[in-house]
């Protein structure tokens, strides 16, 4: 399960950031979590809740932004969310790059 490995890298990163500002307590961590990004949101609650047990951040919430996967297509330009993987252009047939629904990261912190 790689969700406890992506959860324990978000409590370092909250944790490290609490240090650097001298915070006695996180409250909420946002993240962006992109379609592709093969993330189960259910089991990376799960890990997240057992790791922060004892740690500043045991009572944070985790606040989860889906991002879709968007594609926009190399010869045209058009820009679509992209459907069953589907990476062929609507328009003319040409191929569809990622432009967003890769993300994972800590988009923000809460800390007292």
């Amino acid at each position: 399960m790689h969700e406890m490995a992506i959860a324990e890298g978000i409590l370092d990163i909250a944790k490290e950031h609490a240090a650097r500002e001298k915070s006695d307590r996180i409250t909420k961590i946002g993240l962006l979590i992109g379609e592709m990004a093969g993330v189960e949101e259910d089991a990376l609650r799960f890990c997240f809740s057992s790791l922060v047990q004892g740690t500043l951040a045991e009572e944070a919430e985790l606040s989860i932004k889906r991002m879709p996967l968007v594609g926009r297509c190399d010869a045209c330009d058009y820009e679509k969310q992209i459907e069953n993987y589907n990476f062929i252009c609507p328009k003319c047939g040409g191929g569809l790059a990622v432009v967003s629904g890769r993300e994972l990261r800590v988009e923000y912190l809460e800390m007292d």
